[in-house]
C-alpha cells in the first residue's frame, strides 16, 4: 500500500491526480501539494520521522513546469537525501523525459493522464517499493524512454543494435523498427560504454555483440547488423578490429 505525495500549482490539475490515485486500490494515502518549497518542506519533515511514521512518502508524483523551482529542480535536490521517495513526473512536455530518467524517475506520464496509464505507473512503483533490495534506479539504467504518437514508452537499450546521429538527435535501431530521441550521440557513447556500445563513425554507435559481419574492402572496414552495413571510418578501424579479436579470445 503506498503512500503519496502529488505536486503540481495547478489546482484542478492537482485535484484530478489526486482523484486518480485514491481510486487505485494499491494507494494508501494521496496528499497534494502545490508548489515545490511545500513538497520539499513535506518530504524533509517525512525523510526525517523514518519510513514508519504517519507522514511517510513511497512516492511523489511530480508536474515539472511550475512556478519558482521546477520539478526537474525537486528530482535534484531530492538525489541529496539519505533515502528520498521514489518520483514519477507527470507533465504535458514530453521533452524531458531523457532528464527525467536521468534524475533516477521510475516513471514519465504524460498529459492529460489516462487512468489506465496512471496504473502502469502505479504498478511500475508498487514494484520498486516492494523489493527494497533492488537499486531505485534500475529502470533508468537498463530503458530509455522514447516518444511515439504522445506516449512514452521503455525501450530496452538491450534490444538496440545501433544509434544514428541525426543533428542533435539519435534514432535508435531495433530488430522491429527505429525510434527518434532528442538526446545527442555522443551523450549516448558516454552513457553506453560501458553496456558494450562502441563509436565507428561519427554518424554511427554500434553494440559490438550485434556485429554479424565485419567485411574489408580495398583497405576500408564495414560491419554488417542484421540487414544494414555500416561503414566504419579510418579513426575507428584500428580499435575496433582490436576489441573484436578480444572478445573472440584472439
Amino acid at each position: 500500500m503506498l503512500r503519496v505525495l502529488a505536486v503540481d500549482d495547478e489546482e484542478p490539475a492537482l485535484e484530478e491526480l489526486l482523484y486518480l490515485l485514491r481510486a487505485d486500490p494499491r494507494i494508501r494515502s494521496a496528499e497534494g501539494a502545490t508548489g515545490a518549497t511545500e513538497a520539499l518542506r513535506r518530504i524533509g519533515s517525512a525523510v526525517d520521522a523514518g519510513p514508519d511514521d504517519p507522514s511517510a512518502i513511497d512516492v511523489v508524483f511530480l508536474d515539472i513546469h511550475m512556478a519558482g523551482l521546477t520539478g526537474l529542480d525537486v528530482a535534484q535536490l531530492l538525489a541529496g537525501f539519505a533515502a528520498p521517495p521514489l518520483i514519477v513526473f507527470v507533465t504535458a512536455h514530453e521533452g524531458f523525459a531523457v532528464h527525467a530518467f536521468d534524475l533516477k524517475a521510475v516513471d514519465y506520464v504524460l498529459k492529460p493522464v489516462r487512468r489506465e496509464r496512471l496504473a502502469e505507473a502505479v504498478r511500475r512503483v508498487a514494484e520498486q517499493v516492494g523489493d527494497r533490495s533492488a537499486p531505485v534506479h534500475d529502470t533508468a539504467h537498463d530503458q530509455i524512454p522514447v516518444e511515439l504518437g504522445g506516449v512514452i514508452r521503455f525501450i530496452p537499450i538491450d534490444d538496440i543494435a545501433y544509434a544514428e546521429a541525426q543533428g542533435d538527435y539519435a534514432r535508435l535501431h531495433t530488430a522491429t523498427g527505429s525510434h527518434l530521441v532528442r538526446v545527442p550521440l555522443t551523450t549516448l557513447e558516454e552513457r553506453w560504454r560501458t553496456r558494450g556500445f562502441v563509436r565507428i563513425h561519427r554518424r554511427h554507435l554500434v553494440a559490438l555483440g550485434r556485429i554479424d559481419e565485419l567485411r574489408l574492402d580495398a583497405g576500408s572496414m564495414s560491419v554488417r547488423i542484421g540487414t544494414a552495413e555500416l561503414a566504419v571510418s579510418r579513426r575507428h578501424t584500428r580499435a575496433l578490429r582490436d576489441l573484436l579479436m578480444r572478445r573472440t579470445g584472439r
